[in-house]
């Protein structure tokens, strides 16, 4: 494992959106002595089995999933990430949206989202969930392909992977925003409600807690 190198993992359909995500990645600055590298999965068969295909590929300590219409703003974005990280080691993973507590339902946004207006300047603050248009981790969990079969909850599930393994999630604050998210196109969402139920009966005594609630309930 490669302890100072980010790598930037994609899974990628589109080439217009995935050339203005790079452009964007390609005026970053590194943090000294660190590097960065790119990883892209085109046509992935699900966004876990994407994931999990190039984490192996991967021998960066430092990765950050991310979709192909997210778009990096803040210039020193690996800086910053690496300072929550080293900041508690026990944070293994950061989202840029979140949520103190799972939903009663598993989604997500029924649930009221972290505000960066209630979070200290350059500080952060844990998160029972993520969204997963970008993903940082500093440590490796499986992804669960063999039942995320689709583009849906592959976030969540993720989420309460890290919580049952004992690690933390992050929000940090972010002003100005640290990313832009360019999801104006309208999801197919045909077999949400699928993997919903999926996460319902795997993560039922979740529903509802905070992350401390989650990770003393699964150890």
């Amino acid at each position: 494992m490669e302890n100072k190198k980010f790598c930037f993992i994609i899974c990628t359909d589109n080439p217009v959106f995935l050339e203005e995500c790079v452009h964007y990645l390609q005026h970053l600055a590194a943090p000294k002595g660190y590097d960065m590298d790119l990883l892209t999965v085109k046509d992935a068969v699900s966004m876990a089995s994407g994931y999990q295909e190039a984490m192996e590929q991967s021998d960066a300590k430092y990765k950050i999933y991310m979709h192909q219409d997210v778009f990096i703003l803040n210039r020193n974005f690996l800086a910053d990430v690496l300072a929550v990280f080293e900041d508690d080691p026990e944070i293994g993973m950061i989202g840029m949206v979140g949520y103190e507590k799972m939903s009663v339902d598993g989604i997500m946004w029924h649930q009221k989202r972290i505000e960066d207006s209630s979070l200290p300047s350059g500080g952060y603050t844990y998160a029972a969930v993520v969204d997963g248009f970008l993903l940082a981790t500093q440590y490796d969990l499986p992804w669960n392909a063999a039942v995320l079969t689709g583009f849906d909850f592959y976030d969540a599930f993720q989420c309460m992977e890290f919580l049952r393994a004992g690690y933390k999630i992050a929000v940090p604050a972010q002003n100005p925003p640290w990313c832009l998210h360019d999801d104006g196109r309208l999801s197919n969402m045909s077999k949400y409600d699928k993997y919903r139920q999926l996460f319902l009966k795997k993560y039922g005594d979740a529903l509802g807690k905070d992350y401390r609630q989650i990770i003393r309930g699964m150890s």
